[in-house]
């Protein structure tokens, strides 16, 4: 008899569409935990410009992937694929509902069509004594069998990070064969929309704010930390022009003219790439009374299926 599978929700949508809002909601309605899939906002500090929920907006309802690494950090798609798998089990298994939030799509395809992340397999004996060693010797035991193993790897993984340095003991001691991840849940795929106008408007609207709420300051703190252009959390819209404003390559005024902009040709991909992804029902919140009943419905008859 086949396994029965979990199921989860995906709340999807270009930025400044709604998608706080719609899962929030729903998550009340059917005893949901979010995990956001925003690329940003899983770093610390980075609040203003990735319009991070703020703790008044979750009502109450427990948010996931929010937070989770330092702005001087790197996150990629095959770390969110991992941690994201494994909220999902624990989600389940608190009989509650997985709902899976944001708009940045490599992640969202990642989770749900699988990827060839172009490293080596997962090895959970080799990870087990390592980790064994590491409770045992500390991290400067792995990080010495690393150099012996491979110095040049040893040179671009950070000592003090145990997940990092079991994660290159793993590549180092492989034999080389590719890591792809499976698909080991079933998905309901909503993606939010609005008019093209609209959207814009609510995007331009949005930046104002994000100045006003005092983005420029933000931004100024990470540069004292020792944050640059170099750093993968200031390449995201809205953080790498107010780099430049600071440092003093434009005007204030073009600034904020070029994070509207980006962040509207950002919205055109996001739904570009999002209409182009299988089996995805899209809901237009142009009215959102009318958008919220609709996912409520499409969500209801899933998880009667």
């Amino acid at each position: 008899m086949e396994e029965k599978k979990d199921k989860v929700i995906f709340i999807l949508g270009p930025t400044a569409v709604g998608k706080s809002f719609v899962s929030v909601s729903l998550a009340k309605k059917i005893n949901g935990e979010i995990i956001s899939a925003d690329s940003v906002q899983i770093f610390k500090g980075l609040d203003i410009g990735s319009a991070k929920v703020t703790k008044d907006e979750m009502g109450g309802i427990v948010h996931h992937a929010i937070d989770i690494c330092e702005p001087e950090d790197s996150f990629t798609v095959f770390d969110f694929v991992e941690y994201t798998k494994k909220k999902i089990k624990e989600i389940c298994a608190r009989g509650k509902l997985p709902i899976v939030v944001g708009g940045t799509g490599l992640y969202v395809k990642a989770l749900t069509q699988g990827f060839n992340f172009g490293g080596v397999d997962k090895d959970e004996n080799l990870r087990q004594k390592l980790e064994q060693i590491a409770d045992e010797k500390g991290n400067d035991a792995l990080f010495e069998m690393l150099k012996e193993k491979d110095v040049s790897l040893a040179e671009k993984t950070d000592r003090f990070n145990r997940v990092r340095l079991v994660r290159a003991l793993e590549i180092a001691f492989s034999k080389g064969e590719k890591i792809t991840s499976s698909v080991e849940f079933e998905s309901l795929l909503i993606v939010l929309t609005k008019p093209r106008e609209e959207l814009y408007q609510a995007i331009n609207v949005r930046v104002d704010k994000m100045i006003e709420d005092g983005l420029v300051q933000e931004v100024e703190g990470l540069k004292r930390r020792g944050l640059s252009e170099e750093n993968q959390s200031m390449h995201a819209i809205g953080y790498k022009e107010v780099l430049a404003f600071l440092d003093g390559k434009i005007a204030k005024d073009e600034m904020i003219s070029l994070v509207k902009q980006h962040s509207r040709n950002y919205a055109k991909r996001q739904m570009t790439f999002l209409r182009g992804m299988k089996d995805v029902h899209m809901v237009d919140m142009q009215n959102v009374t009318d958008g919220l009943m609709e996912v409520e419905k499409l969500v209801g008859e899933y998880l009667k299926k």
